[in-house]
């Protein structure tokens, strides 16, 4: 029997890099979501998953890190994806925590790109997607809303978006331009 849980948190998947220098991996967009999170004088929050279930460290054994990821994704209701230079390079985490949060758990992914103002055709992009997304967009079973990693697009994303509620497009979704334009984007 599967143990039901509440789904209120998002999920945060990053390429680390194999480092634990914040400086030299996706972890600093990670650090910066948990800066605006705690900050009260925006309106940027959300229940981390990461901070829902005991803390494990890259030293952790891999089957322990493995049932502690997936209790997390079992908890959310979304996944943010940040999507820089190398998150596609990532064999190891990055293929997994996408194939759970798809094949397992349904829920959508907010794929956020560190190094743009607005994103309005993801096929575009797809040079920069991870195998795993890649193939689930591909299939048509992933469903994903592409945006900016900028605090307007994933306050409404992560908001609007969770296993109740799809982005349309299914693998390809994005917001129009008078969105952006909305945001100042």
């Amino acid at each position: 029997m599967t143990q039901q849980y509440r789904r209120t948190g998002t999920y945060v998947a990053f390429h680390a890099e194999g480092t634990s220098n914040q400086t030299e991996s996706d972890m600093k967009y990670y650090r910066l979501l948990q800066a605006w999170n705690v900050r009260e004088d925006n309106d940027f929050h959300f229940v981390n998953s990461h901070d829902k279930t005991s803390a494990v460290r890259d030293t952790s054994q891999k089957e322990t890190l493995r049932k502690a990821l997936v209790t997390r994704l079992l908890r959310s209701k979304n996944m943010i994806l940040i999507i820089g230079d190398t998150t596609r390079l990532d064999n190891d985490w990055i293929p997994f925590e996408i194939a759970y949060a798809v094949d397992n758990c349904g829920i959508p992914i907010i794929a956020a790109y560190t190094e743009y103002d607005r994103i309005l055709n993801p096929r575009g992009l797809q040079s920069l997607w991870p195998a795993a997304l890649k193939a689930r967009i591909e299939n048509n079973t992933a469903n994903v809303i592409h945006i900016p990693f900028k605090q307007a697009p994933l306050i409404d994303a992560v908001d609007q978006f969770n296993v109740n509620n799809l982005p349309k497009g299914g693998g390809l979704g994005i917001y129009s331009i008078e969105t952006y334009q909305e945001w100042g984007l």
